[in-house]
This record gives C-alpha cells, structure tokens and sequence, in this order.
C-alpha cells in the first residue's frame, strides 16, 4: 500500500497520474485516500471540508446503489467568488456547478439522518467544484476514490440561509456571457441534506466527523471541461451567482 500512496502522491504534485495502478476495493480506496490527506496535512495544509460523490446525473449510483463516497478539500484551495485561476497551474480542468454548505458546529454520528443534517448546516452559497483530471480511463473504483475524486478545489459565492426550494432549482452555466448549460434539480440530484447526513455517518466509519467552519459540496448540476482562457458564471436560481475566470 505505501507503494500505491506514494504513486498516488506523486501523480497529484504532477498534476497527472500516469502510473500503472492496481485494482482496488471502495473501502480501500477510502483508506488510501485518507492517507493521501495526511501526507497534505503534514507539509501544513489543513482541511477545508469535503465532497460528497455521486449523487447527481450520470454518476449518480454509478459505484452501487446507495455508495456515496467522499472526497477532501483543501483550505489552500478554496477561492472566493471573482477569484482568477490559472489553467497551466491545474492542468486538465473541469468546472462542475455546486451548492456549497457551512458547517455550524461539530458532529461525529453514525445514525445521521437529514434532520440532524440540516441542524448542522448554517448557510449554503451558489458554488464551482474545481476539478482536476488526473487518473486515464478505467481506473477501478477503489483507485477513483483514492486519488480524491478528481477534486482540486472550489469557488464560493455568498452564502444565504439553508432553507430553500432546492427541490425547484435550476443552474444555468455561462461562459463569456453565452449559456453553454441549463439544469433542473428535480430528478437529477439527491436531497441534500440526506447526502450531508450519509457523509457524516460514512466519515464515522473511518473514526472521522464534521467540524465547525467546514465546507462541504453535495453534487454537480452542470459540468464542463474547461479547454480555453474564459469567464464562467454559476446562476442558481433564487440563491445567488457565482464567478471565475480561467487564464
């Protein structure tokens, strides 16, 4: 395993993982992607928060039914709203729209529900995920998880009160001023809270919880490779919009 981590390791400093890795378990992926954040925490990045995978569109289930696996955030890389990123510091980059939601107090639970969720929950902000393509096609699940889920970072907007319709939402994508993507909430992504509360009890199987300040993201409505410099603006409906711009 410390094999694997420190191909793993290597791969994400480079921006891409090109080395032959073996098939591996979603468990075990979850384990080796824990180590992957240790190996962060000690060159002094603290975590932000996490990503909470597959529960939108395509890939919504695309593990099993019902597996959520999650993914870290770093605080180094969470960006504000208006905030420029520079493409050749990234390399392969994706641009997923997403909700972002605050954590108000401490929680460590393995019988969450969405009623605690939401009682954790102090704000949610129109938001990017940041993605960065690093593993060739067919990687096997366990590896998919372990290198972090494509995460690299996020962009937050301003963030509002968590009581709203997210059932009737909808997000639409511009770029340059030209919607390039429009997508309605119902049906294609999990209730939020039901995916904060099955991150918390899924953090609790590895002896992990939630912490005040965090960040977390529950899913994509839109996403796009982002190929060319260009100004992106995130619109949910109702909540609020949200800006960056690629160079």
């Amino acid at each position: 395993m410390t094999d694997l981590l420190d191909k793993l390791w290597q791969g994400m400093q480079a921006g891409a993982i090109t080395a032959a890795l073996p098939e591996t378990r979603v468990d075990d992926g979850q384990i080796l992607q824990l180590a992957l954040l240790q190996k962060w925490l000690d060159t002094g990045e603290t975590l932000g928060g996490y990503k909470i995978g597959l529960t939108s569109g395509a890939a919504r289930n695309m593990f099993g039914e019902g597996i959520r696996p999650f993914g870290f955030i770093l605080s180094s890389r969470i960006h504000q709203s208006g905030d420029t990123l520079d493409r050749s510091s990234i390399g392969a980059l994706g641009l997923e729209n997403e909700l972002v939601f605050r954590v108000a107090e401490d929680i460590a639970s393995d019988s969450a529900d969405s009623q605690l969720a939401r009682s954790v929950v102090d704000g949610v902000a129109p938001g990017f995920e940041i993605n960065q393509i690093r593993l060739k096609t067919g990687a096997s699940q366990g590896i998919r998880i372990a290198e972090n889920l494509t995460q690299w970072g996020i962009v937050a907007g301003n963030f509002v009160g968590p009581d709203q319709n997210f059932d009737d939402l909808t997000v639409s994508l511009t770029k340059g001023g030209e919607t390039v993507q429009k997508t309605a909430a119902s049906g294609h992504i999990d209730n939020h809270f039901e995916s904060i509360a099955a991150l918390i009890n899924r953090l609790h199987q590895f002896d992990l919880g939630l912490k005040k300040g965090q960040l977390l993201i529950t899913g994509s409505y839109t996403r796009q490779t982002v190929n060319a410099p260009g100004k992106w603006v995130g619109d949910f409906e109702g909540i609020g919009k949200v800006e960056v711009t690629v160079t």
